[in-house]
């Protein structure tokens, strides 16, 4: 039985194609590209509503793991929990550049399973922002706690990109989040 968060980064071992060391290989919009950083989160929910939980990870160009994470809440939804793992994602790149300055501008890429994240931040928020965190149909969105919030994180980078995968389809970093998720959710009894 795992004792901590930590000890399931020691009992996973993570293959993905070009890989023999365990690393997860690097999308190739970051591969090599100094300054470059590549984020992953994935949410999860027994129960929608219910008990929920988020999990994410950050990679330099060189594959190196800078840092990864879970949270669980409850009662939650799906889509709230893809919206604070990508949140807590940017947050976290934002904490590990206080440390680590970069030297130039950075590159970052946040992948997602999420349509809802990407979707959200590529085609929506602009125009909730525009009317006042409105929809056309003048109602608020729904999660708007957390969109706003998201919004201020966005405003921190300059070079950020939303890109979608595939959840569930064998991409390592994917399902590296949702076995942190779904582990937080075992770990906290649910």
């Amino acid at each position: 039985m795992l004792e901590s968060l930590n000890d399931l980064g020691k009992s996973l071992k993570w293959e993905s194609p070009g890989s023999s060391s365990g690393e997860l290989t690097l999308p190739k919009e970051v591969e090599g590209i100094e300054n470059s950083f590549a984020l992953f989160s994935d949410g999860a929910c027994r129960g929608n509503p219910g008990p929920g939980s988020w999990g994410m990870l950050g990679q330099n160009h060189l594959g190196e793991m800078i840092f990864e994470g879970s949270g669980v809440d409850n009662p939650t939804t799906n889509n709230r929990m893809e919206l604070e793992g990508a949140i807590v994602a940017l947050e976290s790149l934002v904490d590990h550049f206080k440390e680590n300055p970069p030297t130039s501008k950075p590159h970052v890429f946040l992948y997602s399973d999420s349509k809802y994240v990407v979707e959200g931040v590529e085609k929506w928020l602009a125009g909730w922002k525009a009317r006042g965190w409105k929809k056309a149909d003048k109602k608020e969105p729904e999660n708007v706690d957390l969109w706003r919030r998201l919004d201020d994180t966005l405003k921190l980078f300059t070079n950020l990109k939303f890109k979608w995968v595939k959840g569930h389809a064998g991409h390592p970093q994917n399902e590296r989040c949702d076995q942190l998720a779904n582990f937080a959710l075992d770990e906290a009894g649910f």
